[in-house]
């Protein structure tokens, strides 16, 4: 077996997607402003595929100010046409306005809960979930803790925070280890 082989298939069409998956997607994250930026690109993504998200993720850190949350919660709709205009990000309305009050709710999480990462950490108990895949045909597209994630973030405003989304998500903070075992990532990320 080869390293591509072993290594987990969605990451093997592309550089940008290899470099993400080896140096990333896995690793446990627990900073607000990381955490918050996926909740941003992962909302983006959402019907798109994920190379068109990393190919404008420069993009993406220009338009919404490095990802800073308490920048963001003092935009609206309002600052919508200028980041079309100016950024390469994709051009869905609704999207980028879900920045902004997603900005506001995830000030809210962490009045409530101390950090945003408190708040999210919490559907796997505070550490990464090793279910040992042995191939990405096993990785499921919604879990419980993702259904879980998705209505708690839905309850609290919280907009393109969907089921499948909350679990690419948790899989992209490293909630979970997605690696399938054979992967040179797996180990580093158990």
């Amino acid at each position: 077996m080869t390293e591509q082989d072993s290594t987990c298939g969605w990451a093997m069409k592309h550089d940008n997607e290899r470099e993400y998956h080896d140096k990333e997607w896995g690793v446990p994250v627990y900073d607000d402003t990381v955490l918050f930026e996926f909740i941003c690109l992962e909302g983006a993504q959402a019907g798109l595929s994920w190379r068109t998200i990393l190919n404008k993720r420069a993009g993406y850190t220009a338009a919404f100010e490095g990802f800073d949350i308490h920048t963001l919660a003092q935009y609206d709709e309002q600052r919508v046409p200028f980041i079309i205009e100016n950024f390469d990000v994709v051009k869905h309305k609704a999207k980028i306005a879900s920045v902004f009050s997603n900005a506001r709710a995830a000030i809210a999480l962490q009045q409530e809960f101390g950090s945003l990462s408190a708040a999210l950490w919490q559907f796997v108990d505070g550490k990464p979930l090793q279910p040992a895949r042995k191939s990405m045909d096993e990785v499921p597209a919604v879990t419980e803790e993702s259904k879980a994630m998705s209505k708690f973030l839905k309850k609290r405003g919280f907009k393109f925070m969907g089921e499948t989304i909350c679990y690419a998500y948790m899989q992209a903070m490293g909630m979970v280890n997605d690696h399938v075992i054979d992967c040179p990532c797996y180990a580093k990320c158990k």
